[in-house]
This record gives structure tokens, sequence and C-alpha cells, in this order.
């Protein structure tokens, strides 16, 4: 019933997310040569992520499991439409500044290209991060993950900027509007008001990342993955409404206890001993009586649990009293062992607290090293990764609020935190480092702090909102397959990705490289002094300037 329902899943998440990419990037750029190109580039590439990880799978053992598959698509779909969108503004950009089509097209590679590479290459570093799991899926969907996004990259720098040089303007046909720069734009006005008080931004940004943070402490992990995953009316649904009628809340999944005896035959009276100290455990509803091995010395004891199988409370007996009387009731000599679901979520519930515990710190290092080599600086990687933990802590946060508070559910799945930091501080971390390069980048032009962050909101801030929009209505688009895991999912992703394009990267990272002036790029060079910064700053206002982007030979 799963199956079935995962399919039809698929299918609304296919159909919904590419129609949304059509219809965003219609609206912004007026073209449907630009609104087809990813779905038609994305499309092309996608047999040869598909063999890719075949290839990686067979070669490394992988078990590449069949939910890895909507994540996939729309990390391909998602990932790729990004880069596309970061090399199609820059690109107009460059047209807008006199550049033939061609010289536009190497200057925007030129200036985004690095940016775009370490974007991807933080991505690329996160997802490989997984391989450090305890666990297999994991395991498997780390490096499944990091291939498509290698191969976004790949042809985000080759393909597209060959197809888009062939076609020149013609690729923004029928609009004319590329032409021209539009003045006042809002995100002009923005960054104005941002120039002249990021202090303000950086508080009230911060301030939103905190206060949602906050509900990130009720989190509660839950293990009920079927419930909600089928419809009431499908046969299995049927048979566990109908079984629990006369049966304790455990009898759909019971646990079992292995008791082996390899010294000689386990006797009439230790099995029944045995069997009694097991039923007196709190939270154990029914034991059964013990199915025997040939040489009666391996018993197997099926145990049905007085909770659901996937509930806290179950969880806490298998974990607690159930384990502890099972092995020190065992006769001498033998050895006993719990088994069954709930069992199994025990072992998954401490193989996440050590994946959480190796796995994001080994990321948080690897990714401020990009950071580290992309801005030649020691100081942006911290606050940029601290911004980064915030804006995790938010969308879990948001998640929480929302699903158990308003809501009223137990918890939220298991491998949620897991997925966030696949996509939040991965994916986030993206928008962060487009608009940081775009801040160094004017600040090497002789940009005040103030200024270069005007300037880096006025010109990145459209592509990062763009990105983030397709790249939030891709993930919620799981939310349309009628499937709780994937809502929940679906939810926290788009979530998490609009908090890290319209709060963290829009508002937050440009305040706090403001705020902290040319010490922001320390030991690197930062532009003009402080001094210089309040002296140029107080001459003119940039909400009222029009900025004319550096010629092709100007130092990047």
């Amino acid at each position: 019933d799963q199956t079935e329902e995962g399919e039809k899943g698929m299918a609304i998440i296919g159909i919904a997310t590419i129609v949304l990419i059509l219809v965003l990037l219609l609206i912004i750029f007026r073209s449907p040569v630009i609104a087809l190109l990813p779905v038609i580039t994305i499309g092309a590439i996608s047999s040869t992520v598909s063999g890719l990880i075949a290839m990686a799978a067979k070669a490394f053992d992988l078990d590449i499991d069949t939910s890895i598959s909507a994540i996939l698509l729309v990390v391909l779909f998602g990932v790729g439409t990004d880069y596309i969108l970061f090399l199609m503004f820059r690109y107009r950009e460059r047209l807008r500044a006199g550049d033939d089509p061609k010289t536009a097209m190497i200057n925007a590679v030129a200036r985004v290209g690095e940016a775009i590479t370490s974007a991807a290459a933080a991505v690329i570093i996160a997802f490989m991060a997984l391989t450090l799991s305890s666990l297999g899926m994991f395991r498997a969907m780390g490096p499944a993950l990091a291939i498509a996004v290698a191969v976004a990259l790949l042809a985000g720098l080759t393909l597209v900027p060959a197809i888009v040089s062939l076609l020149g303007t013609k690729v923004f046909w029928p609009s004319k509007a590329w032409q021209v720069e539009p003045r006042g734009a809002r995100f002009g006005a923005i960054g104005a008001a941002m120039g002249r008080r990021p202090g303000v931004f950086a508080v009230a940004s911060g301030g939103v990342l905190v206060a949602l943070g906050v509900f990130a402490v009720g989190f509660n992990p839950t293990f009920d993955l079927s419930s909600g995953s089928t419809s009431d009316a499908s046969e299995s649904v049927v048979f566990t409404t109908e079984l629990l009628k006369g049966m304790p809340a455990g009898a759909t999944q019971p646990s079992d206890v292995l008791l082996h005896s390899p010294g000689g035959p386990l006797s009439e009276d230790q099995l029944t001993t045995y069997r009694t100290a097991l039923t007196q455990v709190e939270g154990v509803g029914q034991v059964g009586q013990a199915q025997l091995s040939p040489d009666r010395t391996i018993a197997d004891f099926q145990v049905t649990l007085a909770d659901a199988p996937e509930s806290d409370a179950a969880l806490d007996t298998v974990a607690g009293p159930l384990r502890t009387v099972a092995h020190q009731a065992a006769p001498a000599g033998a050895t006993a062992a719990v088994g069954g679901m709930t069992a199994v979520f025990v072992d998954f519930k401490d193989a996440m607290n050590h994946d959480y515990a190796i796995v994001f710190p080994v990321a948080a290092i690897l990714i401020m090293l990009v950071l580290a080599l992309l801005l030649r600086s020691l100081v942006a990687p911290w606050y940029l990764m601290a911004s980064v933990f915030l804006g995790f802590a938010a969308t879990l946060g948001a998640t929480v609020l929302v699903f158990q508070q308003i809501q009223g559910e137990n918890g939220l799945i298991f491998t949620l935190p897991v997925i966030m930091y696949l996509f939040v501080v991965a994916l986030g971390t993206d928008y962060n480092i487009l608009m940081v390069a775009r801040l160094r980048e004017e600040a090497r032009e002789g940009h005040t702090p103030r200024e270069a962050a005007a300037l880096a909101v006025r010109h990145t801030g459209p592509t990062v909102a763009a990105a983030g929009l397709i790249l939030a209505g891709t993930f919620a688009s799981m939310m349309l397959a009628g499937n709780s895991t994937l809502s929940q999912m679906g939810f926290a992703i788009s979530v998490g990705i609009a908090i890290a394009a319209f709060v963290m990267a829009l508002f937050f990272t440009p305040a706090v490289t403001a705020l902290l002036g040319r010490r922001a790029w320390w030991p690197g060079h930062g532009g003009d002094s402080d001094a210089d910064a309040k002296s140029r700053w107080a001459e003119h206002s940039y909400a009222e300037s029009y900025y004319t982007p550096p010629t092709e030979h100007s130092r990047w």
C-alpha cells in the first residue's frame, strides 16, 4: 500500500516541480526559452546522473533506497535551476553593461563561476559527510545526492553557457526588458536602507531566527512512518484497525526476545521462570510461549508491548526495563537479545545521536574551509556558519510549531534533522556564498562596507530571491503527495530554504558584513578603511544613485 501511494506521490511531485519551475521562470524573465532551459537541460542530464549513481552503488556496495528517488528529483531540478539562475542573472547584467553576447557569457562565467563552484563544493561536502553515518540509508544517500549536484554544476558551467552563447539575446525572446535595468527597484531601496542602518537589519533578522529557534527545544522524534502514508480504506489500515480492537497496541509489530544457551538444552523450569520475568516488565502486554529449536538451545519469546510499537513509551520500554530484565533474568550460561521493530527504532535513535555528534561538526568544518578559500578570509566563515546554524534552528522550530504545537502531532519523523541538515545547511549556504562573494567583489571595487552591502543586495538580491522561491517551491511540492512523512519533509525544507534566502542571505549576512567593515575580510583585502567608508557614505545616498557594473578588465 505504501509503494502504491508512493508512486502516486512521485508523479504528483514530478509534475508540480516542472510546472512550478516553468511558471516562475516565465514570470521572472518573461521568456519561454529561459523557462524551458532548466527543464530540458536537467532532463538531458538525469540519465547521466542515474547511470553514475548506479555505477557508484555497484563499485562501493551501496544500498540505494527507493525513498531517495523523490529527494533526488527535487534536488536535481532545484539545484540545477538555481545554478542556471545564478548564471543568467549575471549574464543579463553584463549585457546591460554593454558586452556583446559571447563576451557577456565569458564575463558572467568568470564572475559568478567561482561562487557557483564554491556553493556546489559546500553542498557536495555536506552530502559526502553522510558517508560517516552509522546508518546505511544515509551512507548511500550522501554519495547519490553529491553525484547529482556535481553533474548539475558541470552542466551549469559548460552545457548551459554553450547553449546560451549560441542563442545570444534570443534566449530572452520575446521580452525586451533585459535591455534596461529598472531604476528604483525594490531591492535597490532595501539595499539603500540596509546601507544606512545595518544594525537595525541585523537585529531584526537575527531576532526572527532566534524567536523561531526557541521552538526547536520541543522537537520530539517519532518513528511512526506508516501513519498518514496510506489511505484509511487501504487493506493494511483496515487490518490494523480491526486487530487493535481486541489486542494490545503492540500487536501490530510484536517484539522478540531470543534466549540462547550454548552450554546445553533449556529446561521447562528455566523457560517458565524466564517467561514470567518478561511478563512482569512494566509496559509489556503479553508474552507468548517459547518457540524452541530442535536441540532446545534457542528459545524465542514473542513479546507484545502495551503501547504502539513506534511510540515513545514503547521505545522507553525496550531500551530500559525489557532489555535489562531480558539480560539479567537469563539462566546461567545463557545470553539474551531483544529484537523486533521497536528494538530497531531504539538502535536507530542511538545511531542518529552518534551521527549528530560526528557528521554535523565534520561537515561544518569542511564548509568553513571552502568559505575561507573563496573569501580569503578567516573571519567571514565564522559568522556565516553561525547564521546557517541559526537558520537550522529556526527551521526546526518552525516545523515543531506547525506540526507539534498547532496540528497536535506527537512528533516529527526521526530523520528530519539530518534531512534538514542536507538541504537547509548545505543548500542554504549557497545563497550566503553568492551574496558574500558579491559583497567581496564590491569591496574590491573600492566601495565602502556599507556601499558594498547596498550594491550587493541591489544586484544579487533578485537572484537570491528568485532562486530561493523556486527551490523552496520545488520542495513544497512534496506536501502534495498526501504522505505525512513527505509533507513534514517538504514543509521543513521549503521553509528552511525560504529562511536561508529571504532572512539569512538577503538581510542578516550583508548587514553583519557591513557592521564588521573591512575586518570581515581579514587578513585579505577589504577595500577602504572604516574612516573612508564613513566619509564616502556621507557624500551621497545609494537610494538615488545608479551603479554601472565594472568593466571587463576591472580587478576581480
